[in-house]
């Protein structure tokens, strides 16, 4: 029940805290990348992942951070953005891997396209006064792109044997 209710709340809950650390911050700390890590690495073979699949899974991350390394040496991705799409991917494989990407590439040019849209006009008066959205409307700041890396993963997460695995009769209160 223990190892349920953890594959229930860690991944999501990693998932919100990077989500909201971009948007307040515009940082995603190395904490929640290597939480995202150090939770795959006890959680799967606790569940009972093979080895076989431990190693697709392996394999998704480190492709991707090879990806996203590269995508942050361009300058198009920041670097937390880029090890929490590693994370996510080390959780979801190869399986998943595809629908998280789109899910996060549509999630993340529609939010693009909101904020150049907003940063146009001016912030209202009552509030200039909080420093993150100062920072977030200000034309010289990225885009807290791992909003849409969470939200794209949380579309995702339902879906994967991590969500399946768990019978909801199982979790009930008797």
């Amino acid at each position: 029940m223990i190892l349920d209710i953890a594959r229930l709340m860690l991944f999501p809950a990693l998932m919100a805290f990077a989500a909201a650390s971009d948007l307040f911050t515009m940082t995603i700390s190395n904490r929640i990348s290597l939480a995202l890590v150090a939770g795959f690495l006890v959680l799967a073979p606790l569940g009972g992942m093979g080895l076989h699949d431990f190693l697709m899974h392996l394999g998704a991350g480190a492709t991707v951070l090879v990806v996203a390394f590269g995508c942050f040496a361009m300058g198009w991705v920041g670097g937390g953005d880029a090890k929490v799409a590693a994370g996510v991917a080390l959780w979801f494989g190869f399986d998943h891997l595809l629908n998280y990407l789109l899910y996060a590439s549509l999630l993340g040019g529609a939010l693009t396209l909101l904020l150049l849209y907003a940063r146009q006009w001016p912030l209202p008066r009552p509030l200039t006064g909080q420093a993150w959205l100062l920072r977030l409307h200000d034309k010289q700041t990225g885009i807290p792109y791992g909003i849409a890396l969470a939200i794209g993963a949380l579309m995702v997460y339902p879906e994967t044997e991590w969500i399946k695995s768990i019978g909801a009769t199982h979790l009930a209160m008797r």
